[in-house]
């Protein structure tokens, strides 16, 4: 039973080490048809429950051997916020971790719950998914447990914001015919809006998924991208689909596509050829356009 997963290098959080609250199966209230996983019946809480002193013991003993750890990601072969003792143990990292990071990765199911919150206080960037703001696309594409709200969830997001002052990430995973339409877009994009969250990341599938559904080209998650107010801080996560070639940009294209939508150094290598990045570089020598940080990830904007 491997509760201690990594270390991993990570270009946003450094080196980095997993920990899975739910190592020994999958014990989720979503069926993704995206997951990775084995299609498994949802739940509302843990069967399997490990405790906190096991949890702790491997983490301890991971840490003595990896004494340079950047971050520590909570997770789980699963949904961790069903962890029962989730606040309990964190006030056990908390008091090991010195200055190590800790990020949790959660669908937000149950983020409206007081105790749920109250635990997610205690980490310092919550990574919430969101891949649908309407039902209809919540049961269709996270195939949620019975009694799980796309309205809860949404209010629940809200009221945590209040109180978050850290770092708080979305993610969106687009799946090719199900949450890719206008209108689910329109939908995310209003209520995202209202949100303001530190960064949105959207993506697609990239592993072999429970059920068969296809991912979308980078291309088409850069025009949904587009379809999102410029305002908001979105990210293209997902960039193995790539198909197109590399363009040419002159400097009002490049400047007037940093207007539409900031873009990482990751988009640049996918949609700028080499002269076009050194009209870029001499755009920011010349600071009309700048570089600014968010969430771990640098995008340049227009200044």
């Amino acid at each position: 039973m491997n509760i201690i997963f990594g270390p991993v290098n990570s270009r946003r959080f450094g080196k980095s080490l997993g920990i899975d609250l739910s190592p020994s199966k999958k014990q989720c209230n979503f069926d993704c048809l995206y997951c990775e996983l084995a299609p498994a019946k949802t739940m509302d809480s843990y069967e399997d429950v490990v405790s906190i002193q096991e949890i702790m013991h491997a983490l301890n003993s991971t840490l003595g051997e990896h004494q340079d750890i950047d971050a520590l990601t909570v997770t789980a072969n699963g949904e961790p916020t069903l962890y029962p003792h989730l606040s309990e143990l964190m006030d056990e990292i908390n008091e090991v971790k010195g200055s190590i990071k800790t990020l949790i990765l959660s669908n937000a199911a149950n983020i409206h719950e007081p105790k749920i919150q109250e635990a997610l206080q205690k980490f310092d960037t919550v990574k919430l998914s969101l891949d649908c703001a309407t039902g209809r696309c919540l049961k269709r594409l996270d195939r949620a447990h019975t009694g799980i709200d796309v309205e809860e969830i949404k209010a629940g997001m809200l009221s945590f914001k209040e109180k978050f002052s850290k770092p708080l990430i979305i993610e969106i995973l687009i799946v090719k015919g199900v949450n890719d339409g206008d209108d689910e877009i329109k939908a995310l994009n209003e209520y995202l809006l209202t949100l303001k969250p530190t960064r949105i990341d959207i993506g697609t599938i990239d592993r072999p998924p429970a059920y068969y559904v296809e991912p979308l080209a980078y291309e088409d998650l850069r025009d949904i991208s587009l379809k999102f107010d410029s305002s908001l801080p979105v990210y293209i996560a997902s960039r193995k689909t790539v198909t197109g070639e590399p363009s040419s940009y002159s400097d009002d294209d490049i400047i007037e596509t940093i207007k539409k939508r900031p873009l990482t150094l990751d988009d640049v290598e996918v949609l700028f050829d080499d002269e076009s990045k050194e009209r870029l570089k001499r755009l920011v020598t010349e600071k009309v356009i700048e570089t600014e940080n968010c969430a771990g990830y640098d995008f340049f904007v227009h200044n």
